[in-house]
Formats: C-alpha cells, sequence, structure tokens
C-alpha cells in the first residue's frame, strides 16, 4: 500500500497506462510508496504478471501529474492509474512482457465493468501530457487491448501510405484542421495553423499511441495518422 493519496474531488471516468521508467520493480514500488516521493498509481503489474495494488480505486492517486484529456485538467481526480513495469526510454526500454500485458486486460475487464469509462478515456499517460510524458511509449499493444475490449483502435485502410502531410514549421489550414480534429479527440492543444512545439509534442503521443508497436516517433504528420484520426473521430461520434 502506499500513503500517497487523497480524496476524489469527482467521479472515476478515465485509465492511464504508464511505465515505471526505473532499472527494478523493487525501485519503482520503493517510490510508489515512499511518502518523501509524492508520487503512486492505483497498480503496479511486474513483468511476470503479478498485480500490486497500491491505493484503493475509490481514492485518487497521484499518477498523472500536470495534465490534460477532454477538456479536463488534474486527471488525477476522475482517472485510475496503472504502472506497467519496464526500464522505460531511461533506463532500457524494451517490449512488454505477454503475462504482463494478460495481467493488464484481466485488470482492465474489472475496472471497466465497476467503472463507467468510455473508451476513447482509456489512454496513455503521453496523451495527456505529451510535453513531459513518452510512457507507455511505442512498444505498448494498443490493438491488442483494443482488441479486448479496452480503449479504442483505428480502422485504416492496408493501402493507406504513410507519406509525409505536415511537419514542425508549417503555418496552413491544414495544420489547423488536424489541430481541431486532434483537440476534438481529447488532446491538449492550441488550434492557430502553426505547427509548433506543443503540436510537434501531440503529434509524437499520437504516434505511440495509434501508430502500432514500434512505429516510427518522429512528430510528423503523415497519411497513416490522418485516416487514423478521421476514423477515430467517427468512431466516438
Amino acid at each position: 500500500p502506499s500513503p500517497n493519496f487523497n480524496d476524489r474531488p469527482a467521479s472515476i471516468n478515465m485509465l492511464i497506462i504508464h511505465y515505471t521508467d526505473m532499472p527494478t520493480a523493487e525501485e519503482a514500488m520503493s517510490k510508489l510508496c515512499d511518502p518523501a516521493a509524492q508520487v503512486s498509481s492505483h497498480y503496479t503489474i511486474d513483468e511476470d504478471g503479478t498485480i500490486y495494488r497500491h491505493v484503493p480505486e475509490e481514492k485518487r492517486a497521484w499518477h498523472a501529474g500536470l495534465s490534460f484529456w477532454r477538456n479536463r485538467s488534474n486527471t488525477n481526480d476522475v482517472s485510475i492509474g496503472i504502472e506497467m513495469v519496464n526500464p522505460g526510454h531511461t533506463c532500457g526500454y524494451r517490449p512488454f512482457k505477454e503475462k504482463q500485458m494478460e495481467a493488464l486486460i484481466a485488470l482492465s475487464h474489472g475496472i471497466l465493468k465497476r467503472h463507467v469509462i468510455p473508451a476513447r478515456n482509456v489512454v496513455a499517460h503521453s496523451d495527456v501530457a505529451p510535453a513531459r510524458k513518452k510512457d507507455p511509449g511505442e512498444l505498448f499493444d494498443w490493438e491488442w487491448l483494443a482488441d479486448e475490449g479496452i480503449g479504442l483502435w483505428p480502422e485504416v485502410a492496408e493501402d493507406i501510405k504513410f507519406l509525409p502531410i505536415l511537419k514542425k514549421g508549417d503555418k496552413s489550414d491544414a495544420v489547423m484542421e488536424m489541430q481541431r480534429a486532434l483537440a476534438s479527440y481529447g488532446y491538449d492543444i492550441k488550434v492557430d495553423g502553426n505547427f509548433h512545439d506543443q503540436t510537434e509534442w501531440v503529434v509524437r503521443a499520437f504516434q505511440r499511441h495509434f501508430g502500432g508497436v514500434g512505429s516510427m516517433i518522429d512528430g510528423m504528420w503523415n497519411t497513416h495518422l490522418d485516416a487514423a484520426l478521421k476514423n477515430l473521430l467517427a468512431q466516438v461520434s
């Protein structure tokens, strides 16, 4: 158990997936349970599939930090946070283990039964904090989760190529249209037609979530991402 939690000011409607970004599971859980660290999650899932509960679901854990999704800041207020043990981009990022993913799917099914969480609100830490975070990253299999009824996955025709359309520094109506669509899906992005740093961070987050396992994270908008976003918006409309 972790002492790092408080009462929720609102009801649960989000599930946020993280990675621990530390060399070992022991170090990660020690930090999550250390009062001085001021961080916690509701659960941690080790690479062997063992699930550890740190904070009761009805309490507010401190996992997302400065964050935003679908017009709400402070996503800790309304979310359940799950940490996946993985060294992360800092300590030697590697694929998530099958047993670990299976445990996550089982745990998530229970969470989705207990709380009303829309599919588009099953998100990555990088989705809600794209300027700061990369987790759980491009090796996390979001498509597998969606196939199990957890979150959304875009349906994109197989013949759609990965052709670059927009990149950092561009200024155009097309940039504004992309920004508007990303904002409409839930991201915190300024809609001004300028492909600036913030836009690039959000594009990278979108690539990590919806580009497919191991996809290129280059911060450039391409025809495949464009088709994916249009399909996701159609699914939620």
